[in-house]
């Protein structure tokens, strides 16, 4: 009797956690990824993005400087309090000082991405993060 074939890819997506307060850039995103194969949840300000990123670890973190209730620096620093080093983060941000990339840089981000961006370019830095972590392959 022949063993079952080993099982393929569970076909799971990967996860992003999108926390940002600007509906067009929460839906320009929400789009790309989705039509890139990607699980895609929404916050839209810090306090709601930290709750949902320490309820349900996402593969990567999307997440906006300058928010409403609780800035990406304070969401970043408790989630790295609390212990998720291993999530992966690309931080947005339309300021221009380099004192704030320095640093998200000592907090552990992947990438730091200035506003405007280029959609592809956003795609593009989150597929190389997870390359070895999750399958990035559209459906």
């Amino acid at each position: 009797m022949t063993p079952p074939p080993a099982p393929e890819s569970t076909g799971s997506k990967p996860s992003v956690l999108v926390v940002d307060d600007d509906n067009e850039i929460i839906e320009s995103i929400r789009y790309a990824f989705e039509s890139n194969g990607f699980d895609v949840s929404i916050a839209r300000d810090g306090n709601q993005g930290l709750a949902m990123a320490e309820e349900n670890t996402p593969d990567l973190l999307i997440l906006d400087m300058m928010m409403p209730k609780r800035s990406g620096f304070l969401v970043l620093e408790q989630l790295r309090r609390d212990g998720k080093d291993g999530v992966r983060v690309i931080m947005i941000t339309g300021n221009e000082g380099n004192r704030h990339q320095q640093y998200a840089e000592l907090l552990g981000v992947d990438d730091y991405i200035r506003k405007p961006f280029p959609m592809d370019r956003l795609v593009a830095s989150a597929k190389d993060l997870l390359a070895g972590d999750v399958d990035t392959e559209s459906p």
